[in-house]
This record gives structure tokens, C-alpha cells and sequence, in this order.
């Protein structure tokens, strides 16, 4: 009869992620793992296989999680969708100068990994990929519906429009990341949205 795991394997995770998400996946050793989740190195391989297993399956978990907020507050149809991408913008501002460290923050794990690793690991790329994606979609529809409502005039390509907020939003991370403060990041967030408009 297998043994049962006595601990919270969805703690664990969260805990991995963090780490992952301050130190980057090469500065993390197994032993920051162990760690940072409490595990020992025996519990974090037979539970996660391998470090870069455990990556993986943080990542995606920090996925789900920011995605999934982010896109809630796209799709509140009780805003117009300049209103939308507005708050996602501030939701960007409040969590990058939020939790700062020396007056830096630690970004995003996504635009953090995509610089780290997208470009020689095939299967971090692809999990980044498949995040972009859905948040390029997500977007582009609420950009197409402020065409609509009237709150979005700017006659330039939808799919262009969401790519050019996505890349803004990368941008304001990376620049908390190098220390800027919040009144950089509203100003960055103001161009962002004057681009809708015009």
C-alpha cells in the first residue's frame, strides 16, 4: 500500500513558484526548493520528478492564477472596454509596486521567464506561447467590443492594438523590475490607453 503525502502539494507549488519567480529557474537550487516548500530533496522528486518538472508545473500554476484575474476583469461587461483595459492597467501598477524589495520589484514570472528561457527551451516557450495567446484573444475582443460601445476610436487593427498592450504591460514590468516607481508605471499605463483613443 503507497503511503499517503502529508503535505499540501498545492502549498508546495505556491511555495516553488515564488521562489522560481524571485530567483529565476538556473539560480534556483534544489536546496532553495527544499527550502522554500519545506520538503525534503526525496518528497520534491517523488512528487515533482525533477526540478525542471517542478518548473514547469509552477509556471503554469502562476499562469492560471494571473491570467485568470486578469482576464475576469476583461471581461466585466459592467465596464465599457476602455474602462476594462484600464483597470487591468492599474491591476498591473498595484501589483508591481506592491511588493517591492530594495525599490525593485520582482516583475512578472512569465516576461521573466520569456527573457531567461524562451529563446533555447522549446517547452518553456511553448508554455509561454499558449499564455500569450489567450491573453491576445482576450484583448483583441475587448478591444473589438470598445469599438462598439464607442470607447475605443483608435482605427488601427485590433490584433495590433492587443499586441501593443501586451508589449506596453510587459514593459511596465520590466521597468518596475529596474526601479521604476509608481508614477512612471500610471504614466506608461496613460500612454497606453491615450493609444485607444486617438
Amino acid at each position: 500500500m503507497a503511503r499517503p503525502r502529508m503535505f499540501d502539494e498545492e502549498r508546495a507549488l505556491d511555495a516553488a513558484m515564488r521562489t522560481f519567480w524571485e530567483k529565476g529557474y538556473e539560480a534556483t537550487s534544489t536546496q532553495d526548493l527544499c527550502e522554500a516548500t519545506g520538503l525534503g530533496r526525496s518528497s520534491i522528486y517523488n512528487t515533482f520528478k525533477s526540478k525542471r518538472d517542478l518548473f514547469e508545473r509552477a509556471l503554469a500554476y502562476y499562469i492560471d492564477t494571473m491570467t485568470t484575474a486578469q482576464l475576469a476583469v476583461l471581461e466585466d461587461s459592467r465596464h465599457s472596454a476602455a474602462d476594462r483595459i484600464r483597470a487591468l492597467l492599474v491591476m498591473v501598477v498595484d501589483g508591481e509596486t506592491e511588493n517591492r524589495v530594495g525599490g525593485r520589484s520582482l516583475g512578472c514570472l512569465t516576461v521573466n521567464t520569456t527573457v531567461e528561457l524562451a529563446a533555447r527551451d522549446s517547452r518553456a516557450a511553448g508554455i509561454l506561447e499558449r499564455d500569450t495567446a489567450r491573453r491576445l484573444t482576450a484583448l483583441r475582443a475587448v478591444i473589438e467590443e470598445g469599438r462598439r460601445d464607442g470607447s475605443i476610436t483608435s482605427p488601427r487593427d485590433a490584433h495590433a492594438l492587443a499586441r501593443f498592450i501586451n508589449a506596453a504591460i510587459g514593459g511596465m514590468r520590466v521597468s518596475s523590475q529596474g526601479g521604476a516607481d509608481r508614477t512612471t508605471l500610471e504614466s506608461i499605463a496613460e500612454v497606453t490607453l491615450d493609444a485607444l483613443i486617438c
